[in-house]
């Protein structure tokens, strides 16, 4: 990998990780499309702790707020009662199945998941799960409605996105509308769980980085600066963009890439 593919998929990164459209999926078909090799589970782990970096400063505020209280309850039962102290219990708890699943399951996802057909089936499916949330959704709730609950309900999703194709922020975001979140409060909690889930995977694969066959030093570090900047805009754009506007557009965008990739694979196109 040279240092422009590394600035391509870096940003390819970054902007997909919040869009509920897959980044691992893209990290996967873009090098296919363009004649590249696969950067492999490694570099995908470990890049998508460059949008880590901009999640925890976008929302560093709210971030600092909520492991302070957290920290508090601790030791002080009535410091429970706080919202950000339960937000702090509920991200911990949301993150529970994809640390299970993953671990359990991390040979099949390094390898046999990054299947372009399984790619492209999880991008349709996973269009067809964001349609029918935007269809029933009532979203009529706040964030800080949140309940135990709904964290477990939108963890057991987050662990569904270990399918390349499925979309970590689309399946946060879809299951918070199942349990009618509105769409912005879906999406800032999706940012925020991922969190834990994502720095613990890139940590993980870290140590794969510069190894042979693996992902090489300096490319991964060019690639997670990229998707450091792409993903702090990407942040803010979702954000704003869910405030006024339904998840249409890329419920759209995942038929279309879903139902190309399928195409191409069949026709032997890509491989």
């Amino acid at each position: 990998m040279d240092a422009f593919q590394a600035i391509v998929l870096g940003i390819v990164q970054g902007l997909t990780e919040f869009l509920p459209i897959s980044s691992t999926a893209h990290l996967r078909i873009i090098p296919s499309f363009l004649g590249w090799e696969d950067p492999g589970a490694a570099f995908t782990a470990v890049v998508q702790l460059g949008t880590m970096a901009a999640v925890v400063l976008h929302f560093w505020s709210d971030l600092w707020r909520i492991a302070r209280a957290w920290l508090r309850s601790l030791t002080d039962r009535s410091a429970r009662d706080d919202f950000d102290a339960r937000m702090g219990w509920y991200i911990g708890l949301g993150t529970i199945p994809i640390a299970i699943v993953g671990f359990a399951f991390r040979d099949q996802i390094e390898d046999e998941a990054r299947n372009l057909t399984l790619i492209g089936i999880a991008l349709i499916l996973g269009g067809l799960f964001l349609l029918m949330a935007e269809r029933v959704s009532k979203r009529n709730r706040p964030l800080e409605n949140l309940k135990a609950g709904d964290a477990a309900v939108i963890g057991g999703a987050q662990a569904l996105a270990l399918i390349p194709g499925v979309s970590r922020s689309g399946a946060t975001i879809g299951a918070g509308l199942f349990v009618n979140f509105d769409r912005v409060s879906a999406a800032r909690y999706s940012f925020l769980l991922s969190v834990p889930a994502v720095v613990l995977s890139g940590l993980f694969e870290l140590p794969e980085i510069g190894d042979p066959g693996g992902a090489n030093f300096w490319p991964t570090l060019i690639a997670t600066i990229s998707a450091f900047v792409a993903g702090y805009w990407s942040i803010s754009f979702l954000l704003k963009y869910l405030s006024h506007a339904s998840l249409g557009i890329f419920i759209i965008y995942r038929f279309v890439l879903g139902g190309l990739v399928l195409i191409l694979v069949a026709t032997n196109a890509i491989n």
